[in-house]
């Protein structure tokens, strides 16, 4: 089970707080007319649905009017840190354009640092990482400092070469975690296994980084320790399935899931609303 730290109660500050952001994933996130859109819209225009005082008019029922890619995203709190921090509190809607361009150009750079700060964050509640957590720790620091830079710094960041850097820790904390499943550990990393049928398999300690799980049947599925890192999880079936301490796994990839009453989950996501509510 995870340390219940510090560390723990962080990733709360790491998850979005509409309330404290001027809408911010509203505008500057373009979207295409799909299954998980009902329109197109360009980058930096704000969704028609937006209101004046930055909340969704179909908030509520965005599934039911054909936004469920709405209902699966999550700026992991960069939408607050930007709003409020980065450019004190200014509305993108009350300055000149120039200031709303480079709010809405630094957000997605702020949010790729957040994901990155959820990712070492629970890296640090692992017990079976604790040969890394000062390395851990430091790189911690050094992602939050870059997440407190100047709009012009953050604009010119290479996010690339930080996430590099990051992911090398990220995957000794992989191996050392799931190090310590018993067993045949499945190795998945990249997989192809859209739609796959999956029922009842054994992927305890599987390394399912970036594998693709689009429509895969996973009901009944033991993916304990698992390390979910970048799964694309859309679609996919948990109903039943045990994720009892998979780790690197974010609410947006569990909301893209279907799942079930019966479905454990890790402490650090919550149980999608959509997966007992009767829409």
């Amino acid at each position: 089970m995870p340390d219940q730290t510090a560390d723990q109660a962080g990733l709360d500050d790491l998850r979005g707080d509409c309330a404290q952001c001027f809408g911010l994933c509203c505008v500057a996130l373009p979207f295409a007319a799909s299954a998980d859109f009902a329109i197109d819209k360009d980058a930096g225009k704000p969704c028609p649905n937006l209101q004046g005082d930055h909340r969704c008019g179909i908030h509520a029922r965005l599934r039911q009017k054909g936004f469920n890619g709405c209902t699966v995203y999550d700026c992991f709190g960069a939408g607050q840190k930007v709003s409020q921090i980065t450019f004190s509190g200014q509305d993108w809607r009350d300055g000149s354009p120039e200031h709303a361009r480079r709010m809405l150009d630094v957000f997605p750079v702020v949010r790729q640092l957040h994901e990155l700060l959820w990712y070492l964050t629970e890296a640090l509640t692992l017990p079976a990482a604790r040969p890394l957590h000062a390395d851990l720790r430091r790189i911690l620091a050094e992602t939050e400092q870059l997440t407190r830079q100047t709009p012009g710094e953050l604009a010119a960041l290479d996010v690339g070469a930080h996430r590099q850097e990051v992911n090398v820790l990220l995957l000794k904390t992989s191996e050392l975690v799931r190090a310590g499943t018993r067993g045949r550990k499945k190795d998945r990393r990249g997989a192809d296994l859209m739609g796959a049928r999956l029922k009842g398999a054994d992927l305890r300690g599987a390394n399912l980084r970036g594998a693709y799980l689009i429509a895969a049947d996973l009901t009944g599925a033991d993916l304990r320790g698992a390390d979910l890192i970048g799964a694309d999880l859309r679609d996919a079936d948990l109903s039943d399935a045990d994720l009892t301490g998979a780790f690197f796994l974010t609410q947006p990839q569990l909301n893209a899931a279907r799942g079930s009453a019966g479905t454990r989950l890790p402490e650090s996501v919550a149980r999608p609303v959509h997966w007992t509510a009767r829409l």
